[in-house]
């Protein structure tokens, strides 16, 4: 194996040196942090000799040239500001796995962002790199958005990829002329569609309000306290007849419809809610699930609990989420779709603001049957 030398890389206000015994304080600080725990493989509770075994490691991985860690450093006043590297470099397929974190006090400056593409380059430049991979955990959006504005191309996700767990993996690839130059503004930037929903998705699920005459209303995150509501709701022969929910549905469908839609707010690619009343019992749930091809495109379906129905809580918990999915998520166009035939639907989606635009053939499969939709959709200036 051809040994990597220690080297020191200072680009765009950062210095990136090897670690020094020194720097366990900073570390040990750095990883009291929640984000950091909760992302990364540290040991909990992270105690004063993890930090000192972290830098000690980190020096021996240099000593053998497996690996090439870097202590990311201010190029001012050589504050430690996060950490940055190439994890198990692979020779014969010249490539290696990037990590970094920030610690906590050094968020919101662009420092992973400036560290990686640094390291990157250097990587490609001097160990003469043909790729590297990065990988997170789903639903950590902080360390997406990183590898976007790296330049990483994001690939996929991995199921199960965590050994110790079911956690899933989102997996991307960077390439020598992927990497943007520094200070250059790269993709993924500010304000841009990524950058605006790794924010909401990054965070817990909001809770959304709406009125239906007098009745207050709260659209939240579905809960367990829910699962008996949903099967009431779905083993009703209105909920079979118009929606694909499995038959005899029991409590762990529900289970795993729960697990699904927490899921899907991970990964940033669907946002359900759950219609409660003013007393926070069940009504309904309403979902946005956003397109996989066009980035200004959703759809929504919704179901009403039996007791709820005929009350006009799901129109008006259709129209505030679809004003949240306008403003929060920067859609252009929310579509909606149901069986020919489903007046309770399309009298909802009407009340909602949506304009019919025509029957599509053969559009749903229900069931194992090709069957034809009514179509709608609500754009964003109709809420101007």
């Amino acid at each position: 194996m051809t040994r990597v030398e220690p080297v020191e890389i200072i680009e765009d206000g950062l210095v990136m040196r090897q670690w020094r015994a020194t720097d366990a304080d900073a570390v040990h600080r750095a990883c009291q942090d929640p984000d950091i725990q909760r992302w990364t493989t540290v040991p909990r509770p992270y105690r004063h000799e993890h930090a000192r075994s972290f830098v000690a490691d980190r020096a021996r991985q240099w000593e053998h040239g497996t690996a090439a860690p870097f202590a990311v450093c201010d190029a001012a006043t050589g504050e430690l500001l996060g950490a940055c590297g190439l994890n198990t470099i692979d020779r014969h397929h010249e490539l290696s796995e990037i990590g970094y974190w920030t610690a906590p006090w050094a968020r919101g400056q662009g420092v992973a962002v400036r560290a990686v593409r640094a390291v990157a380059r250097w990587s490609f430049d001097e160990l003469k790199l043909r790729r590297l991979l990065w990988g997170a955990q789903v639903g950590n959006h902080a360390s997406r958005l990183v590898a976007l504005r790296s330049g990483f191309r994001i690939e996929g996700r991995l199921r199960a990829a965590d050994p110790a767990g079911a956690a899933h993996e989102w997996f991307g690839t960077l390439l020598p002329g992927d990497v943007p130059a520094p200070g250059e503004a790269g993709p993924a930037g500010p304000g841009t569609l990524d950058a605006r929903r790794a924010v909401v998705f990054g965070r817990p699920q909001p809770t959304l309000f709406a009125t239906a005459g007098p009745q207050e209303l709260s659209l939240r995150p579905m809960e367990e306290r829910d699962l008996d509501a949903i099967v009431t709701t779905c083993q009703d022969p209105d909920t079979l007849r118009w929606t694909t929910v499995p038959e005899n549905y029991t409590r762990p469908d529900a289970e795993d419809f729960l697990r699904f839609v927490r899921g899907t707010w991970a990964s940033g690619t669907s946002a359900n809610f759950v219609i409660a009343d003013a007393t926070d019992r069940y009504a309904g749930s309403v979902n946005l699930r956003l397109s996989p091809t066009d980035p200004l495109l959703a759809d929504v379906g919704f179901m009403t609990a039996p007791h709820a129905r005929g009350r006009g809580y799901q129109p008006a918990g259709l129209a505030a989420l679809c004003a949240w999915g306008f403003t929060a998520l920067g859609l252009a166009r929310i579509e909606w779709r149901a069986n020919v035939g489903n007046v309770a639907s399309r009298r909802a989606a009407e009340k909602a603001g949506f304009a019919m635009e025509g029957t599509a053939r053969g559009a749903l499969n229900h069931r194992g049957v090709r069957i034809d939709a009514w179509v709608g959709a609500l754009l964003a200036q109709d809420l101007s």
